[in-house]
């Protein structure tokens, strides 16, 4: 879960309480908590830093794919 929230906050524009409350009403300050939880953990796990990456390269890629596609059947 502290994974996902750091990842809504890097890929999205939502807010920490916008975030919070899709992850069923959590409250704000446990996602900020994930997401320095994680930033830490960053620092000092170079196998967490290239998961992270391959993961947001997935999504991003899949989001421009799916932008792409939306847009030739116009």
């Amino acid at each position: 879960r502290q994974i996902a929230m750091y990842l809504c906050k890097f890929l999205t524009t939502s807010s920490y309480p916008e975030i919070g409350k899709n992850f069923g009403g959590k409250d704000h300050t446990t996602v900020m908590h994930a997401v320095k939880k994680i930033e830490a953990l960053l620092m000092v796990d170079q196998n967490l830093k290239k998961q992270l990456f391959d993961i947001k390269k997935s999504i991003t890629s899949a989001y421009w794919l799916l932008n792409l596609l939306s847009k030739t059947r116009m």
